[in-house]
């Protein structure tokens, strides 16, 4: 996936193993170590974490479906999108450690589809429910009859129309070649303008649009919010400021690297070239490893934090593990969720204060 100028999802372990690279004119022998041991290792963990709580979520909303609004939409779709990024990481772990592809071309193409598709559609849902929260706490009045189960699916195709169409040149482009070490599952776009497209998309629609809706729509929320009489005013604003903290740290320093390989391969950075070819691999792969760790963080932070929600879980989970403790039901009554509900009736982080 690592890769200057290519699609946030495509894997091209090739430049780590190509023979004639680790000995001139730059080796990158260190980096392929590093690569085969901190690759593997981390995905492991995002998967099997990001499988659990992504997929939890999914199942509580699933069980209280007939309660579904559209905040559960986005919500759901957010838990799927998370849910067809991690999938593919152990593909991508096994690729790391021995060093060559060994699925076969379609799994090469279905790897690059689901893992591209999931990592727009992620960042378009977030989008979408900080969208929701704005209207919802700034036009409430004027929004709520638009804020349908219909609207939602009809946003729901749409969201997914967007974050395939945006991921089709990796789709299309994306194939298994034969390298000196074995086959590899690169991307190999026709001209170097689908490179460009892939580094643009991965900036603008994955860090740089996302982040500016979240700040703006936030800076305005949060007035209003502290203006409001309620005792979780201070938890509700911690709690957004959070959500656009951790998006920024988790996907900056990826988005940074990626754009800072782009400059090299233009000549616009200066100094040893292989000093910087070796220093900018390396940064791509720890902040792009990183920044998938953060769909393990959606579920804490758009689900499990509301009452109502984690009171679904809780039920859910005692009626698979029999005799498990739980909090009373006091602790987490729906009519204390109620009183302090901020911007949706299945979380906390996505209701609202206005009664």
């Amino acid at each position: 996936m690592s890769g200057y100028g290519e699609n946030v999802t495509i894997y091209d372990y090739s430049q780590y193993y190509d023979e004639s690279e680790l000995f001139a004119p730059c080796n990158s022998v260190d980096v392929r170590d590093f690569g085969k041991v901190f690759l593997p290792t981390l995905y492991s963990l995002v998967f099997i974490l990001g499988f659990i709580g992504n997929g939890l979520v999914v199942c509580v909303l699933v069980k209280y479906r007939h309660q579904t609004n559209l905040t559960d939409i986005c919500l759901f779709n957010l838990a799927l999108s998370d849910l067809l990024f991690v999938t593919t990481l152990p593909f991508y772990a096994n690729y790391a450690v021995v060093s060559q592809w060994l699925f076969g071309d379609f799994m090469c193409r279905l790897a690059a589809a689901s893992h591209t598709t999931g990592f727009f559609s992620s960042i378009f849902f977030m989008v979408l429910m900080t969208l929701d929260r704005y209207v919802v706490i700034m036009h409430a009045h004027t929004v709520a009859r638009y804020r349908t189960l219909r609207a939602g699916v009809a946003l729901t195709v749409l969201v997914w129309m967007l974050s395939f169409s945006v991921s089709l040149p990796a789709i299309v482009f994306t194939k298994v070649t034969n390298e000196s070490h074995g086959q590899s599952c690169d991307f190999v776009p026709e001209n170097d303008a689908w490179k460009l497209y892939n580094l643009f998309t991965t900036n603008l629609l994955g860090l740089v649009i996302p982040l500016l809706v979240m700040v703006v729509s936030y800076s305005r929320i949060i007035p209003t919010l502290v203006n409001m009489r309620s005792t979780k005013k201070h938890r509700v604003v911690k709690l957004i400021i959070s959500i656009v903290v951790v998006f920024f740290l988790f996907w900056a320093p990826y988005n940074i690297s990626l754009f800072l390989g782009f400059l090299k391969d233009e000549e616009k950075l200066q100094g040893d070239p292989c000093t910087l070819d070796s220093n900018l691999k390396l940064a791509v792969t720890v902040t792009e490893a990183f920044a998938y760790t953060h769909c393990c963080l959606n579920p804490i932070i758009y689900a499990f934090v509301g009452q109502k929600f984690m009171k679904r879980a809780l039920r859910l989970l005692k009626s698979w593990v029999p005799g498990i403790y739980f909090p009373s039901s006091r602790d987490l009554s729906d009519s204390s969720y109620r009183k302090s509900s901020f911007m949706s009736r299945s979380s906390e982080v996505t209701s609202t204060i206005i009664k």
